[in-house]
């Protein structure tokens, strides 16, 4: 599959978990594992470069420790995936993974800052 069509495909199933509480869990393990996984690539095969290897050890240090952050977020997405697919009526949980969804919106624009879709070429 292209690569614009799966991430149109990802960006419609998170969509439609808003408003279909039957979708959310499938929504939160793709979201959460796609950016893991691209997060783990992007920490793995690109090393930083320009203003984060130039202007000392703080900002490189800052590069892998937003890398970290955003990878364990994935991971963590993913995982309250487990505890909200275990009662899909249960109001408290609908509003803790639609909630998890809308923050992720932040690991996402940082990963892209860091030149995460560079890697996906």
């Amino acid at each position: 599959m292209e690569l614009l069509a799966a991430l149109m495909k990802m960006v419609s199933l998170i969509s439609e978990a808003l408003r279909n509480v039957e979708k959310l869990p499938a929504a939160l393990i793709s979201g959460g594992g796609v950016q893991a996984a691209a997060d783990l690539a992007l920490a793995v095969f690109k090393a930083p470069t320009g203003i984060f290897l130039h202007n000392g050890k703080g900002l490189f240090y800052l590069y892998y420790g937003v890398l970290i952050g955003v990878g364990t977020f994935g991971f963590v997405e993913a995982s309250v995936d487990f505890w909200v697919s275990g009662d899909l009526n249960n109001w408290h949980r609908r509003v803790v993974g639609k909630t998890i969804m809308w923050i992720s919106i932040l690991p996402l624009v940082l990963f892209a800052g860091l030149g995460g879709f560079m890697i996906m070429k």
